[in-house]
């Protein structure tokens, strides 16, 4: 899991790098907003980004709204850090789009329970991302027939768009992605086959002409 880090003060980040490193996930910094915000669009192998609320040249929360307004950056998961711990505060940074938040100073069992958290709801999303994938494929290669199709009583020949006349299985297999192996099932067997073999078998009997079998 990459996880991206943005802080401003050296000690705290090089704190948090550590930290996450040591909890095995593959950590990039930045030192400010901007550096961030170019680490964001670049790197699409990002899953999460832990942003400082207060950074310079472009504050987190900014970096925050910047990247919901991309769909293709919807998926990333961003917890701000803020010393900012007013209700009003908190709403302000979840409405402009991160997912979580800490408040600083925070305890880094909060924070590694949030990121399992955040790491979670990733997972699921791809997993999610990859069925909707599989969905997608399976759809490309399934052509749907619909409406009333004209159909022989008799020889059971469809009529197509052009007012022609053609058998089944080829109307089906010019408008689906379906193929035909043609076989013979038992009860066309009894009445149609065997009735015909019995009936050349005689035949063959009675014309002495014939070659036996």
């Amino acid at each position: 899991m990459r996880i991206l880090v943005a802080e401003d003060d050296p000690i705290s980040r090089k704190v948090l790098e550590a930290t996450l490193t040591k909890w095995n996930y593959e950590v990039l910094v930045a030192g400010d907003g901007v550096q961030a915000w170019q680490i964001i669009q670049r790197d699409n192998s990002l899953d999460l980004a832990i942003l400082d609320w207060m950074m310079p040249e472009m504050a987190g929360i900014d970096v925050c709204r910047k990247v919901r307004e991309l769909p293709a950056l919807q998926a990333l998961y961003i917890i701000l850090l803020t010393a900012k711990g007013e209700r009003a505060d908190i709403i302000e940074g979840l409405e402009a789009g991160a997912d979580d938040y800490l408040v600083k100073p925070f305890d880094h069992g909060e924070l590694k329970a949030r990121l399992q958290a955040g790491v979670r709801i990733v997972e699921l999303q791809k997993k999610l991302a990859g069925r909707v994938k599989e969905l997608e494929e399976a759809l490309s290669h399934i052509r749907i027939l619909q409406g009333l199709l004209p159909i022989c009583s008799y020889c059971k020949k469809i009529r197509n768009d052009q007012n022609y006349w053609q058998q089944f299985e080829g109307y089906i297999s010019l408008h689906s992605e379906l193929r035909f192996s043609h076989g013979i099932c038992p009860e066309c067997y009894e009445k149609v086959v065997k009735p015909q073999l019995a009936e050349r078998k005689k035949m063959k009997a009675d014309d002495k002409s014939l070659p036996a079998e």
